[in-house]
């Protein structure tokens, strides 16, 4: 049976080469970007799933949630400034997810057939993250702890969760960040000697979202380059 594939997210990087990925086995896929709707607003994941699964004529049976923001929120920002940058971040990053995660588990639910959840986090949710981005490291924490609490609870619906926490990835929003914070030292510390590249993560976003054994439901897994261990 063909595999009907929603990713979020897919305009370039992680997104584009997991989009290419699947492709391959000549699944029908809805990928979709910020020029589809703009998650950062609460009422767009409900949109864009219902029109997603029209395209996908009723059935989605792998949610990937790939999009995310990566912005600078220093705290030296004036109180509003800083707490709307916030919301933005978690908006986009966890809530919208978490949303898009609600329908399919509902959808699942209702159809019978199951369904996984491949959740693209980041190393950031275990070793945190810079100064300026709590923001980031808090969503990208709590997009890992609901991919555990949806595996733990739908396990019995056969609704698979899976959570994927890169570390640098050569992606536009890398590429700014290596440039501004010296390259050369955040490369120093990662072992591998180079950062991911984003069909390395694509590949382990692949193997979840359809050749990954059920009872591994609940995993999260590193590409980190052996940066952060645990």
């Amino acid at each position: 049976m063909t595999t009907h594939i929603l990713i979020t997210g897919a305009s370039r990087g992680i997104g584009a080469a997991a989009a290419d990925a699947l492709a391959h086995r000549n699944h029908r896929i809805v990928a979709l970007s910020s020029a589809d709707g703009d998650l950062g607003q609460p009422d767009e994941p409900a949109r864009l799933w219902a029109e997603s699964l029209d395209r996908l004529d009723g059935r989605v049976d792998v949610l990937v949630n790939n999009a995310g923001v990566f912005e600078a929120n220093p705290i030296e920002a004036a109180g509003d400034v800083w707490l709307e940058s916030w919301n933005r971040t978690l908006q986009i990053n966890l809530t919208a997810a978490a949303s898009l995660c609600r329908l399919a588990v509902l959808h699942w639910q209702q159809t019978g057939l199951g369904g996984r959840i491949v959740n693209v986090a980041s190393r950031a949710a275990y070793r945190g993250d810079s100064p300026a981005h709590w923001h980031y490291a808090a969503a990208k924490a709590g997009m890992v702890a609901m991919t555990k609490t949806i595996a733990r609870g739908y396990a019995k619906d056969d609704i698979l969760a899976f959570a994927i926490c890169p570390g640098f990835t050569m992606t536009g929003m890398a590429e700014d960040y290596l440039a501004s914070r010296g390259g050369d030292k955040l490369l120093a510390d990662i072992p591998l000697g180079r950062v991911a590249i984003p069909a390395e993560i694509a590949e382990m976003i692949r193997w979840c979202a359809l050749d990954a054994p059920p009872s591994m439901t609940g995993a999260v897994l590193d590409a980190n380059g052996a940066s952060y261990v645990r």
